[in-house]
């Protein structure tokens, strides 16, 4: 890692429920439309509807149920109902509308399946027929483009949400550069999605608030406006700029490769000073990720 620092310390994460599902479209363009528009404002479960994200590993048509081009997303909530309300309803009106797309279930070690394409089924009004598409239950729902697929049961599993480093740079330039390096690298990784814009935290939380009655608030400690008045600053000098990566993954294994391709890649990055991680004594969630045992 040359001159950056590791810092000895670990990520906090914590379970959620995931679903995972494949688009299947014409072409890339129109399966990462749809994809892109499913996952929309879903960056965080503090105050998003859900947390979701698209995988960066495209799916080749040979891999695929009705061999075209695809693309896994996923969604996660904390309880059963919301995580149902938000499949059905991002499926239904993000996929089901764009044109040429499939959707299918791609969720692995799943132990339990919701019948998430038996409830959209219904759009179709009567018209709808059940079928078999590559050994899959599916139904054909009548559109005026033609006919939407999708398959009846979709896997649930607990995933694990909340992997997370901090880069800490000497300007923003140079630190936007290695956290955007860094979500290139994670999404290398299949089975891993990072839920914030371009994958890219600017504004990380700390649990709670100090002054108001709010779930969460600015992680004051790593605002380097802060580092000259706060006692327990913890931006170091020549630090001017910090980035938050968060992702989620559908097993502890892949979050934990995802987070050491991309701490190795911003560590590459001139003017990355130190890679540290945020937690919170365990108060947060279950899942501790050490920074160093993983690049090790």
């Amino acid at each position: 890692m040359g001159f950056v620092e590791i810092e000895d310390t670990f990520a906090e994460a914590f379970p959620m429920i995931v679903g995972r599902i494949l688009i299947t479209a014409e072409n890339e363009r129109w399966a990462n439309l749809a994809a892109n528009s499913a996952v929309g404002f879903a960056s965080s479960i503090i105050m998003s509807p859900a947390e979701a994200g698209v995988e960066g590993v495209p799916v080749p048509p040979s891999k695929t149920p009705d061999g075209r081009p695809g693309v896994n997303i996923q969604i996660y909530h904390r309880t059963g109902r919301d995580f149902k309300m938000q499949m059905v309803s991002r499926i239904g009106q993000c996929i089901l509308t764009c044109p040429t797309t499939s959707a299918f279930d791609s969720m692995y070690g799943a132990k339990k399946r919701l019948k998430i394409g038996r409830a959209i089924r219904l759009f179709g009004d009567g018209y709808q027929k059940k079928d078999t598409l590559g050994g899959r239950t599916v139904w054909r729902i009548p559109v005026m483009e033609g006919e939407f697929i999708i398959e009846d049961k979709f896997g649930v599993r607990r995933g694990v949400a909340g992997g997370n480093f901090i880069i800490m740079a000497e300007t923003y330039r140079s630190g936007l550069t290695a956290a955007e390096r860094a979500v290139e690298a994670i999404r290398s990784v299949e089975g891993v999605v990072t839920p914030f814009p371009g994958g890219i935290c600017r504004s990380g939380s700390k649990v709670g608030s100090n002054k108001y009655k709010l779930p969460a608030s600015t992680n004051h400690p790593f605002c380097p406006t802060l580092k000259e008045v706060l006692p327990e600053s913890k931006v170091p000098d020549g630090v001017n700029s910090v980035y938050e990566i968060v992702l989620n993954g559908i097993d502890l294994e892949c979050v934990k490769r995802a987070m050491s391709e991309g701490i190795r890649a911003a560590s590459s990055i001139e003017g990355v000073r130190k890679i540290t991680a945020v937690n919170f004594e365990g108060r947060l969630g279950p899942f501790k990720i050490p920074l160093r045992e993983i690049l090790s």
